[in-house]
């Protein structure tokens, strides 16, 4: 005889899940660490993601010198509220121009640690560099010119031309980097 805590289900027959069983059982598979979609595409993302580099006064002469090109750094700000706009359209651009090209955010206020928690404003962002230093002396490395105005879009060309601009960069500049 069987006891109270046993199925009811006779025995040889295979036991068919309820649909409780079933939800807990899809609820509890992230938790159990078994693959599935959800979890694989948060992986690929957190792969994807490269470490944050630092920018201090000697970076900008090092990247002019020796760093990849055609590259476009957005200098930034956590609270810039233009400057998500100008990296998607430049992102856009690039896209279009299916070329590989650099496409670094640079954010100017917070400290590395901090820099991957504004990083869904710049999606599709190559690389990312926080400032590590005397902020005005870092600008000073980058452009002696550079009014302190976000968002700050400096391109460098293949052959190591560079153009500046505050805001977006109008079209024909744009097709002058990539050309």
């Amino acid at each position: 005889m069987r006891s109270s805590s046993e199925s009811s289900q006779p025995r040889g027959q295979a036991l068919v899940p309820t649909r409780r069983c079933v939800l807990v059982g899809v609820g509890l598979w992230p938790l159990l660490g078994l693959p599935n979609a959800a979890s694989a595409q948060t992986e690929r993302a957190r792969v994807a993601i490269k470490p944050v580099a630092h920018f201090d006064e000697t970076t900008w002469a090092q990247l002019l010198q020796s760093g990849p090109r055609p590259a476009a750094y957005v200098f930034t700000t956590s609270y810039c509220s233009t400057c998500p706009d100008a990296f998607d359209k430049l992102q856009t651009f690039i896209k279009a121009s299916r070329q590989k090209v650099e496409l670094a955010a640079v954010l100017m206020d917070v400290p590395a640690e901090r820099v991957l928690a504004h990083a869904h404003h710049y999606a599709g962002a190559t690389r990312f560099y926080a400032f590590d230093g005397f902020a005005p002396a870092i600008r000073q490395s980058v452009d002696p010119k550079w009014p302190n105005v976000t968002p700050y879009v400096v391109l460098l060309e293949r052959n190591g031309a560079v153009q500046r601009t505050i805001g977006p960069p109008e079209p024909a500049m744009l097709k002058r980097w990539l050309a």
